[in-house]
């Protein structure tokens, strides 16, 4: 099911890592839902492929090569925001990566730096940057792209740095969903299980093998489906809502989509 064609028609949005995996379906589903929005992501060639389809089909579409740890760069995003659309509506937070997973006395601390600063660090500063726009605007909504890793699942022996920086945006999103209400911002967090994106495919695994407890899912890890992972367009289904005025009175709040998955392993 997707949302209504019109349903963000006015509004005006910033997806941060939008070219691929669940910033990108987030960036379709706000685009096509009629919403202006702003992709940035640090991978240039993906993120014109993206901009250049959700033109095609008729979004309105804005482009920044940026990195979410460079706070110079998400300023810059924010000021074309401005120039070009004079408001800002919707915040995704959405870039991260899984980093270095490895055994916690092996795990070097420039790992650790390095997963902590995009996922958490790159949080802050996205919203950080976004915030006297959407004052400025009148209000809006801030939606943090953590996981279930961060709020009910350490089953995960080796994300350590992983699971904390997610915690982090959990922490995070409650504080200043109290400290921007007055300003009429809501702030809430997404926490996905697994899903099929690139996230997984550029994570380093080391030296776990001995590190997991033995606990085995017969019939998969996600109940509602039978073990089938859920689709990247499910979660952005959940982010539209936070985007959209269904949700203008929930503030402060993680919503897990993973199916049930983490209720096995948490």
């Amino acid at each position: 099911m997707k949302p209504p064609a019109d349903s963000l028609q006015g509004k005006v949005a910033l997806i941060t890592g939008a070219a691929s995996g669940l910033g990108e379906a987030t960036s379709r589903v706000l685009a096509a839902s009629g919403a202006k929005a702003m992709l940035v992501d640090r991978d240039a060639e993906m993120l014109t492929r993206v901009a250049d389809e959700i033109a095609a089909a008729g979004g309105t579409v804005l482009a920044a090569k940026a990195d979410v740890t460079a706070a110079g760069e998400l300023a810059a995003a924010v000021e074309r925001i401005k120039a070009a659309w004079g408001r800002l509506d919707i915040v995704v937070a959405n870039a991260g990566i899984n980093g270095v997973w490895a055994p916690v006395d092996e795990l070097e601390p420039e790992e650790w730096d390095t997963t902590l600063d995009i996922n958490l660090k790159g949080t802050f500063l996205t919203v950080r940057a976004c915030v006297p726009l959407l004052k400025q605007s009148g209000g809006g909504s801030v939606i943090l792209m953590s996981s279930g890793m961060g709020v009910r699942m350490f089953s995960t022996s080796g994300a350590a740095a992983y699971s904390t920086s997610k915690a982090g945006q959990v922490a995070f999103g409650r504080m200043i969903a109290l400290e921007l209400a007055k300003d009429k911002i809501r702030v809430n967090t997404l926490c996905p299980g697994a899903f099929p994106t690139n996230i997984v495919r550029s994570t380093t695994f080391r030296n776990l093998r001995n590190l997991h407890l033995p606990v085995q899912f017969p019939e998969g890890q996600v109940p509602l489906t039978g073990g089938a992972n859920g689709t990247p367009e499910q979660v952005a289904n959940v982010v539209w809502f936070l985007a959209s005025d269904l949700s203008d009175h929930v503030t402060g709040t993680e919503i897990v989509v993973d199916g049930g998955q983490s209720l096995l392993r948490a």
